[in-house]
């Protein structure tokens, strides 16, 4: 048996990929939380928004380092595995590695230890100003990390000399023509898959009867915000859709299936989509909605796989379920928000048991859309890693072998299968515990905390 080195390396990247990610998909969410949660406690004085912050500072606190040591990982990979990739590109990927070093980290690592060992040392506005850098630390992180991303998906702002990028512009790098997109679209997926998070610990404790009072203020505060940010996102993932139709339209076509470039396409619900016979099996399909979801007009032209080389093609059937795992995740969390809010309209948020077990079932929802929504993106891409340009064939590094490989991805796996249960049991204990009731927040003087008020049973 031949061990092919480019197969395991890629192999290699998605699972460090896969498994970090979905700390990122939680630790940005929770910061920009964490900040909400200390501002409403700063401006009202009200002790039930300190305490929720502490119990959700502490789960931060474990999922910001499996993040940290999860991920480090990946920067070394682009030299052992991905070396003709790093020095093609690396004019134009390191200084916007350094950029999220310098900026992001700067933060992070600045106001962290504020965040988490402050809150008795600093005064109240101190302590928010410390959630708020963190949040925004996180935040910048993803602002380069996509930039980077985006960048390989629609490169511009360069020129290449020898098989070399050169910049030529850094606003066209930067600003490149999917980032605007990409960005608000994985954000808000971020903070979705937060809020999913918030409302099943907050379900769980209701469930169990603990920190009753504090559970109804995250289920509402949360369940307000995803009224917003679902509907939001899937708003943003329609305006990425038309960004990839104009400038990746072979990424589309894999995404659909569709092999034949036509107007007044159909959508496929579902089919097996067969790569070598350039055709789908066991098809179910809606008329016309293709075009009309696609290209916004039931006449549009939706592109066909056939349209491209044989060679330029992603494996459809990848990217195919991949995409509709990701759009079936977020119309059943739509379908939770509606319930929520008609539940809640009813004054019985607070009170269904059938509804809160569904929420604690419902917490990996965001996970598996995000992962998804990462899997569409990055297979649909192939066969580049430089879109249209560098092909991932020609990125891995030419004096590897399979069995190297083999070795360090049998090592990433165990450390992953260790570190990411561990950590999970680590969350899981907070979480049971509920939120601590360990007296009285610091209070600034002249300015005595406000008394906690319970939530009314029937909203807020």
């Amino acid at each position: 048996m031949t061990l092919d080195p480019l197969v395991l390396s890629r192999l290699q990247f998605a699972w460090v990929v896969a498994w970090h990610i979905i700390m990122p998909a939680v630790t940005i969410g929770l910061a920009s939380y964490i900040a909400l949660l200390e501002g409403i406690y700063f401006t009202t004085g009200k002790e039930i928004y300190f305490r929720i912050s502490n119990f959700w500072i502490r789960i931060f606190a474990v999922c910001f380092g499996m993040g940290v040591v999860s991920g480090v990982v990946m920067p070394f990979q682009f030299g052992t595995n991905w070396s003709r990739f790093s020095d093609a590109t690396a004019n134009i990927i390191s200084p916007m590695l350094a950029y999220e070093g310098l900026t992001a980290f700067t933060l992070e690592a600045g106001f962290l230890g504020v965040l988490l060992f402050g809150r008795k040392l600093v005064p109240r506005w101190a302590h928010f100003a410390s959630a708020v850098l963190v949040a925004v630390g996180t935040l910048l992180s993803t602002f380069w990390i996509l930039v980077t991303n985006s960048w390989m998906q629609t490169p511009g702002g360069y020129k290449l000399v020898d098989g070399i990028f050169y910049p030529t512009s850094w606003m066209e790098i930067i600003f490149n023509a999917s980032f605007p997109y990409r960005f608000m679209h994985t954000v808000t997926a971020f903070y979705v898959t937060t809020g999913f998070v918030v409302m099943g610990v907050a379900a769980y404790l209701l469930h169990r009867g603990k920190s009753r009072d504090e559970a109804r203020h995250m289920l509402s505060v949360t369940l307000w915000l995803l009224t917003v940010l679902v509907p939001l996102q899937i708003f943003l993932g329609d305006l990425h859709g038309l960004n990839t139709l104009k400038h990746q339209p072979a990424k589309l076509a894999a995404i659909e299936a569709h092999w034949e470039s036509e107007a007044r396409a159909p959508l496929a619900l579902f089919a097996i989509p067969d790569q070598k016979a350039e055709k789908n099996h066991y098809v179910v399909e809606v008329p016309l909605l293709g075009s009309l979801i696609l290209t916004h007009d039931v006449n549009g032209v939706v592109p066909g796989l056939k349209d491209f080389p044989p060679e330029d093609r992603a494996p459809a059937i990848i990217p195919f379920f991949a995409f509709r795992i990701m759009v079936g995740a977020g119309l059943v969390m739509l379908g939770l928000v509606a319930v929520g809010l008609w539940l809640r309209m009813r004054g019985k948020l607070y009170d269904s048991g059938w509804f809160q077990r569904t929420l604690i079932w419902s917490m990996p929802l965001g996970f598996i859309a995000v992962l998804a929504g990462w899997t569409t993106t990055e297979v649909g891409r192939q066969p580049w890693t430089v879109y249209g340009v560098m092909r991932t064939a020609h990125s891995v590094t030419p004096s590897l072998t399979g069995m190297d490989v083999l070795i360090s991805l049998i090592g990433y796996m165990v450390v992953y299968l260790i570190m990411f249960p561990a950590g999970l049991w680590m969350v899981m204990r907070i979480v049971r515990a509920g939120v601590v009731k360990d007296g009285h927040a610091p209070v600034e003087a002249g300015r005595p905390a406000a008394p906690v008020k319970p939530v009314p049973g029937g909203g807020s």
